[in-house]
């Protein structure tokens, strides 16, 4: 007979805890349902092996909001009645950052966050921080879409764009929606150890830690074209033949200004170089292919890498993973 504890029994074995974790969501009208929920269901489940989450809804005035897809939510509390708090979660929505955050929503984190252990944000919630001071000095993430704006509205926050979730001090801020799960499978495991959380964590049938950063899931020359239209043209050319023969030189030439100052306009206008420019090209041009279903030497000639080696390491650079695996993740929904 085994006498050796499984996880599941060293997680079951541990004794309740006997004063209650305190954990408070600050929502708003528009707040993503998933950046809620998801988290909360990781807590939830840490109770059923015996641990001792309480969960509050707390918006800036009190009343209930009504969430990105239609829902109503009722908040427990203002923010200006509720207690002290354990965990400080502040959601997320598509609200931010295409309006600005609210003064009472800001004043609300604010306070909050001075009442709590530790806060922390999921997805745009970062920018609820940001507007609050929150995150002044410190390293922070959020959305891949929205990390240029973050760090461009917010420039004394260190923007970590490809991190799923970042801790600094006792703030947290994570990436894109179900990245909230991911961080609140990290705050578990420094509360309870990783084994309850390996537990949650198969319960939900989500990894402890996903391979890979959040750039996998992102459009990597997502944002606004170039202004200049001598730098659209360039754009443009190498857009359309992502194989071509290209150097600083010859786009220079192209564009029939020198190459200092077409490095220039790249830098202020992409804020990337003419080199790099071209590699990201390539790479979103075997994102696509791959994507589509083409083969890793098919996609490799095609996007311009020329051999299955270049794009290989091209993939490993950006994306911690290789071609093969990013292809078989985002071909099909299909099981193999």
């Amino acid at each position: 007979m085994d006498t050796n504890p499984s996880i599941h029994d060293i997680a079951e074995s541990r004794p309740m805890s006997s004063a209650p974790h305190k954990v408070g969501i600050l929502i708003f009208d528009g707040m993503k349902m998933l950046d809620v929920v998801g988290p909360a269901e990781v807590f939830t489940e840490a109770n059923l092996s015996g641990r001792n989450y309480q969960i509050s809804m707390i918006s800036a005035d009190g009343g209930d909001v009504r969430s990105s897809i239609g829902f109503r939510v009722p908040a427990d509390t203002a923010a200006a009645a509720a207690g002290r708090f354990d965990t400080l979660l502040v959601a997320g929505g598509e609200v931010f950052p295409a309006t600005p955050v609210a003064d009472d929503l800001a004043s609300a984190a604010l306070e909050l966050s001075a009442r709590s252990s530790r806060t922390a944000s999921i997805c745009t919630g970062a920018f609820i921080l940001a507007a609050a001071g929150l995150l002044d000095g410190l390293r922070a993430t959020t959305h891949w879409k929205h990390t240029r704006e973050l760090a461009k509205r917010y420039p004394s926050i260190r923007v970590e764009p490809d991190s799923i979730f970042v801790k600094d001090h006792t703030t947290y801020s994570s990436a894109g929606v179900t990245a909230g799960i991911d961080l609140a499978l990290a705050l578990l495991e420094e509360d309870e150890g990783v084994e309850l959380t390996r537990t949650v964590a198969r319960s939900l049938v989500v990894y402890l830690q996903r391979a890979g950063g959040q750039s996998q899931f992102s459009a990597n020359l997502a944002g606004p074209g170039p202004r200049t239209p001598l730098l659209r043209m360039v754009v443009d050319a190498i857009t359309s033949d992502p194989t071509g023969e290209y150097t600083v030189v010859s786009l220079a030439e192209l564009a029939k200004v020198s190459p200092r100052h077409l490095t220039r306009l790249f830098h202020e206008e992409l804020d990337t170089s003419p080199a790099k420019y071209v590699e990201l090209i390539r790479f979103d041009t075997a994102k696509a292919l791959l994507d589509a279903g083409y083969g890793i030497t098919d996609t490799a000639g095609r996007s311009g890498f020329g051999t299955s080696e270049s794009l290989r390491r091209a993939f490993i650079s950006h994306l911690s993973i290789p071609p093969s695996k990013y292809r078989g993740r985002f071909a099909s929904t299909a099981a193999p």
